[in-house]
């Protein structure tokens, strides 16, 4: 009976497969997944209804565009290769797409912070900071959802987080901006 062999070298001398060959096989899945997306194009209508009967078990919404549903079967297929997108970026998406259906005369995402970054304030002679996490932030230990606690907690009254943390421009600025 032989030992079985753990080294890297070993495995790529027995023929074994080797440490790139991961990245080989998403590269083929990528390769792969463009190609059907591709031929999603060259499809009939009748087609992509079916398949989007075979994912869903139902029909396509009435009045879906063509054009929309190739898209929403690609992103489909892609999202069953790549993973769907992080709970709190879909809520963010939900949050904006509410806000441009609303038809508001301005849109305006605000500012997207990265998981990460850290906010630095000082306040009546104290420097704050504040961590951005993917599900909200940190500040002294503590997580937090959002800005506007962690700002009134600090000051002990009510106060704007993203203005406080300088996220934000005042209206006037804003008003300047938009007359200049």
């Amino acid at each position: 009976m032989n030992p079985a062999i753990n080294s890297a070298s070993a495995r790529q001398r027995s023929g074994g497969p080797s440490p790139d060959r991961n990245s080989r096989t998403r590269n083929t899945d990528i390769a792969e997944v463009e190609r059907e997306i591709t031929a999603l194009i060259n499809r009939s209508t009748q087609e992509l209804r079916l398949t989007w009967r075979q994912l869903h078990h139902t029909g396509p919404p009435l009045g879906l565009s063509r054009d929309l549903l190739i898209r929403a079967l690609a992103h489909q297929r892609q999202e069953q290769i790549n993973g769907r997108a992080s709970h709190t970026l879909r809520r963010r998406m939900q949050r904006l797409a509410g806000e441009f259906d609303k038809a508001s005369a301005r849109f305006d995402p605000g500012i997207m912070l990265k998981t990460g970054t850290t906010l630095v304030r000082q306040w009546r002679g104290h420097t704050h900071a504040v961590l951005v996490r993917e599900d909200g932030f940190e500040y002294e230990g503590q997580r937090y959802r959002s800005l506007t606690v962690i700002a009134e907690r600090i000051t002990g009254a009510h106060w704007s987080g993203p203005r406080f943390f300088g996220l934000t421009k005042r209206g006037s600025a804003l008003v300047s901006a938009e007359a200049g």
